[in-house]
């Protein structure tokens, strides 16, 4: 989870603000934490029909009418996703190959993803509309705030103004992202349980996996609004 703070020295009224801090990271830990140990809790324990992650994923594709998704394998430790531009569905190895409560969870999940870009949710169009800006502002952020944080003259009043526009472009990308994995999630569940993927038991774990990698989106979401809240503090200070 991304915490981009340049921490300079602050007035007493700033308490608060390192107390939110110094909650909110160890909020992050914990939720990071939990997931985790839920994915790993439950990669022990086996679906239905041991139904791979993989062909989870392709059942689902196929029940919701949507051929031209591939299915692929990807490197690295939960770094499932999926890709609108190219339209695959990128699976990690423990998730592609794995016959567990957990792999299917996360397939589904990132299915829903491929349903919400052939639906036309909103939010995921309004997501992937931001995604150049943010990348470029994401580029540029933690330079132009660092200048405008060392120089204490109008330029860097400006400078430091510049930046906090491009940060709160990033803020509003993590609650844009909210709905878009809450609602991916939804459509996950209700397909596992309703095509019979999972049973009444697996369907609870795969539940509570989903709500606990939802609860790192949340966490991620109200860190970057107290870091957008800290940078317009340090600007209005110098007015």
């Amino acid at each position: 989870m991304e915490m981009m703070l340049i921490m300079l020295p602050m007035g007493g009224n700033s308490t608060w603000m390192w107390v939110a801090f110094i909650a909110l990271a160890v909020l992050s830990l914990i939720v990071s934490k939990s997931f985790q140990s839920k994915f790993k809790k439950y990669s022990k324990i086996p679906m239905n029909y041991g139904m791979t992650g993989r062909e989870v994923a392709e059942k689902m594709l196929y029940d919701n009418d949507i051929h031209d998704v591939r299915v692929v394998e990807t490197g690295g430790m939960l770094t499932d996703h999926y890709n609108p531009t190219n339209k695959t569905l990128n699976l990690s190895h423990e998730v592609y190959h794995g016959n567990s409560v957990a792999a299917a969870a996360v397939a589904a999940h990132e299915c829903g993803h491929a349903v919400q870009h052939a639906t036309g949710y909103a939010w995921l169009s309004l997501r992937s509309t931001l995604v150049p800006t943010v990348s470029i502002s994401n580029h540029l952020v933690m330079w132009v705030l660092l200048a405008g944080m060392l120089l204490v003259n109008k330029l860097g009043a400006t400078l430091l103004l510049i930046g906090i526009v491009l940060y709160a472009l990033t803020t509003l990308f993590t609650f844009v992202t909210l709905p878009v994995e809450v609602n991916a999630s939804k459509r996950a569940l209700v397909w596992l349980e309703s095509r019979g993927v999972t049973s009444p038991e697996t369907h609870r774990y795969a539940e509570s996996a989903l709500k606990s990698a939802a609860h790192t989106y949340v966490v991620a979401a109200l860190t970057s609004l107290a870091t957008l809240l800290y940078y317009i503090m340090v600007y209005l200070g110098r007015r």
